[in-house]
């Protein structure tokens, strides 16, 4: 088991990062030359520049059992088709019976930003979602933990 995260713009990487550590977790970040990001503790991948070049690297990696951070509802979805555990940067996890629904909306508001409606962006990032976000992220590591031991 292995922890892989779409690094680009990541808001959580310092607790993931963090909790795999602690832990003894193998730790893979994605992300395309437009990002700097290193940490001691896990390995970066770096791809060209390219729409959604980290988001293919990362699928390719992941295996059944692997626990992924992202908040591409895409990417989300093919990583649940190969069997991986996916959590957003706000411990949302992603379920077969939930990502139709997202992947939904996802159509729906780029539909209505092609109409020319302008949708709102997201809120200013809390201390009370990176608290969520860190007790989900345990919360699966440690039962992933448990069923591979």
């Amino acid at each position: 088991m292995k922890v892989l995260i779409d690094a680009d713009a990541c808001p959580v990487l310092e607790i993931a990062v963090r909790e795999c550590e602690q832990r003894g977790i193998s730790l893979l970040l994605f992300c395309d030359t437009a990002h700097e990001i290193h940490f001691s503790s896990a390995t970066t991948v770096t791809v060209s520049q390219g729409a959604d070049s980290a988001d293919f690297a990362l699928v390719n990696r992941a295996e059944k059992g692997d626990l992924v951070v992202t908040q591409d509802y895409g990417l989300a979805a093919m990583c649940l088709s190969k069997g991986s555990f996916v959590l957003n940067q706000d411990g949302r996890e992603y379920l077969d019976g939930n990502i139709d629904s997202l992947l939904n909306v996802r159509w729906e508001h780029k539909r209505q930003r092609m109409a020319g409606k302008h949708l709102r962006g997201p809120k200013k990032r809390t201390a009370a979602q990176d608290q969520r976000f860190s007790e989900a992220f345990c919360k699966l590591l440690d039962k992933l933990i448990q069923e591979n031991h």
